[in-house]
């Protein structure tokens, strides 16, 4: 058995997220499909984060192991052909060792998550980028995101059906940019806790729109109560950007 490490990207619209589910399209069964239609056996695809329904990847990392010799790259164009209409493309694959993990090697994942900020509905990116009708403060949003960086317990920008033994977590980083007409958040970490993201996000947007202060994202986050979360982003917007090992 030969281990290869998949870098791929895929649009999570039509998805209910990446984990297999019976009777429901998952990222990582319609992997698992193409590997094991490439194989003519059945094979387990693993992955280095589970993104949820409509959730998208613009880097998202996994492992399989295949019997066939196979170089690299026709490994990706074989998954990719098998793959078929499916919104997903290997981009990549690599040899490597018999223990690297996608999962569990991973030392940073960052996350970016796009927003536009104007009245007319979105015509071609609609799905792909959370749409707010009224003008957003990014500088306010930047200062206030500052109160969230480093080791906190995230207990109120955590999903109630979370299963992670903690709810500490370490945030890396935090950048939200003007770019043209969008407004990108990106966040780098270890790993992080269910939505997450999207609830830092949706805390934030209330920020830039006036309804929170800094003062109140702060106080929100020391809470450490779900009930004090801000409005939970849209999956719409959000991409797992990059995994790093």
């Amino acid at each position: 058995m030969t281990r290869f490490k998949l870098t791929i990207e895929y649009d999570g619209t039509p998805f209910s997220g990446w984990q297999r589910q019976d009777n429901q399209p998952t990222v990582q069964g319609s992997l698992e499909q193409a590997a094991s239609a490439l194989e003519e056996v059945p094979v387990q695809v693993f992955g280095a984060g589970r993104t949820d329904a409509g959730v998208h990847a613009l880097g998202q990392v996994a492992h399989v192991d295949l019997a066939k010799d196979l170089r690299a790259d026709t490994v990706r164009d074989a998954l990719n052909h098998h793959l078929g209409a499916n919104p997903i493309s290997v981009l990549d694959a690599q040899q490597v060792d018999d223990d690297f993990e996608a999962r569990f090697d991973a030392i940073r994942r960052t996350y970016l998550y796009r927003l536009i900020d104007r009245r007319p509905p979105l015509a071609l990116e609609r799905g792909r980028v959370w749409r707010m009708p009224q003008i957003v403060d990014v500088e306010a949003m930047r200062e206030a995101a500052q109160v969230l960086l480093g080791a906190h317990d995230f207990t109120t920008f955590r999903d109630v059906q979370c299963q992670a033994n903690t709810p500490m977590r370490t945030l890396d980083e935090i950048s939200i940019s003007r770019v043209g007409a969008e407004i990108h958040f990106f966040y780098g970490a270890r790993s992080y806790l269910h939505r997450q993201v999207r609830s830092i996000t949706g805390s934030l947007v209330n920020v830039g729109v006036g309804r929170w202060t800094k003062v109140d994202l702060k106080q929100a986050l020391q809470a450490c109560d779900r009930s004090r979360c801000g409005p939970v982003a849209p999956a719409d917007g959000l991409y797992l950007n990059s995994v790093h090992y």
